[in-house]
């Protein structure tokens, strides 16, 4: 069954880029370094100290970022460019030393693991910056860091469990995509408001 563990720690780990693709790529690293776990294929290389430097540096500047209401929305939407891509390549990384009808399709559905999560991610957030205290951000953030963290380590050491949370997941976004596809449009709207330095009322309007 080492195809499946595999399989399902490509998937898992594309899934968790979605949410939060720097602790996803430092947790790894850090398992491959101290945690006896050798990784597949090329996620072998995340061991690096420069790799994990960055990702850890750049984790800590998304844990600021991601508590602070349309400055969050901002950060998703630029990071809608970066952590699905990132996703398909860590998905391919892992299962790079499969067969190449395996590896390709394993990347282009990490990849779409990852858009998943990152969309659906971000319309929450949209929800959240409707209301002007900054408690819900804060929880959100740190419920969305403990999914990525518990969701990588699943990916890594309970193949089986991290293989039913991602159809349970699919089930979930196809669900409500509707609702998830109008609410990441509001947070493009709302981002742009932004931007152009428009009041808490006007952003409000645009994004509910």
């Amino acid at each position: 069954m080492e195809w499946f563990s595999t399989l399902t720690l490509a998937l898992g780990s594309a899934w968790t880029s979605g949410i939060n693709l720097y602790a996803t790529v430092s947790v790894l690293g850090l398992l491959q370094k101290f945690g006896s776990v050798k990784l597949p294929g090329g996620l072998e290389v995340l061991d690096n100290w420069w790799i994990i430097g960055i990702s850890g540096f750049l984790y800590t500047v998304e844990f600021f970022a991601d508590k602070i209401p349309y400055v969050d929305s901002v950060w998703d939407v630029v990071h809608t460019f970066i952590r699905v891509p990132a996703g398909a390549i860590v998905a391919y990384a892992a299962v790079s030393e499969m067969d190449p009808s395996i590896s390709i399709p394993a990347a282009l559905v990490g990849g779409g693991f990852a858009f998943a999560s990152h969309g659906t991610k971000a319309a929450v957030r949209v929800g959240a910056n409707l209301s002007p205290e900054p408690v819900s951000n804060w929880l959100l953030s740190l419920f969305e860091d403990a999914i990525a963290f518990i969701g990588t380590l699943l990916s890594v050491f309970a193949p089986v469990i991290i293989a039913i949370v991602l159809v349970l997941f699919a089930v979930f976004f196809f669900w409500f995509f509707p609702k998830i596809y109008r609410a990441f449009r509001r947070m493009i709207n709302a981002v742009k408001a932004f931007s152009r330095g428009e009041g808490f009322k006007e952003i409000a309007r645009k994004a509910g």
